[in-house]
């Protein structure tokens, strides 16, 4: 059974959420502040934790930025707040989704279960390997190496970086990523795809301004390269 973790200081959304998750089978713990949610989630290790960015105690992105210092659960951000700077610190902390309010709670679980569904481990991956000059990656274990320590990716980080390796040297256009990474929901958001592979670059190219691995084909899509 999936757990879920509800971090939000509105009590209102809490319960609806807490009412339409249990009604779903979901098991559901629920945090109204960023000290009680770090907290929880080290206890019940939650499989996905929907949180709000405006808490009482602390921003949403510390708690994210808490979270990603030893977890990869994905995170689903839901907030009031609109621009788009603000979505990408989101994302840039760890986060994997973001969802305006008011939502619909059909389209918020739909993104719980995608996200759910890219931290799972696929079942018979071979034991690939795929080095570079810079970084080494594991497809079986899903692990990223560089200078002999391993780096920490987000669930869809992961997964972006997975269907690149796995089409090494061929270009992978824009909504083939899109649709194999979010789904088909999301084949026009091209802003997901700069947004996360600049983080990949960040954390994994020798120089990120220039890139040697995660290669732009302006306008089609992107290619990695050993």
């Amino acid at each position: 059974m999936t757990r879920v973790l509800v971090v939000d200081d509105e009590p209102q959304i809490v319960r609806a959420l807490v009412i339409n998750l249990k009604a779903r089978k979901y098991e559901v713990d629920a945090a109204h502040d960023g000290a009680a949610a770090l907290e929880l989630a080290a206890v019940r290790h939650p499989d996905v934790v929907v949180l709000d960015l405006g808490l009482p105690d602390m921003d949403g992105v510390e708690v994210i930025k808490g979270l990603r210092g030893w977890t990869r659960v994905p995170i689903i951000v839901l907030s009031a707040r609109h621009a788009s700077d603000e979505k990408v610190e989101a994302l840039d902390a760890g986060a994997d989704d973001y969802v305006t309010k008011p939502f619909g709670m059909d389209e918020l679980l739909a993104r719980m279960r995608a996200a759910v569904r890219r931290a799972e481990p696929v079942a018979g991956e071979d034991d690939s390997l795929v080095t570079t000059d810079a970084f080494t990656v594991d497809l079986a274990a899903k692990k990223v190496n560089k200078g002999g320590t391993d780096v920490r990716l987000t669930p869809t980080e992961w997964h972006l970086l997975e269907v690149l390796v796995r089409n090494a040297g061929r270009l992978v256009s824009q909504t083939q990523l899109l649709q194999e990474v979010w789904g088909p929901a999301y084949r026009t958001e091209t802003n997901y795809l700069r947004v996360y592979l600049a983080q990949l670059r960040r954390k994994l190219e020798a120089d990120p301004s220039h890139p040697r691995h995660f290669i732009t084909e302006a306008g089609m899509g992107y290619r990695f390269e050993p």
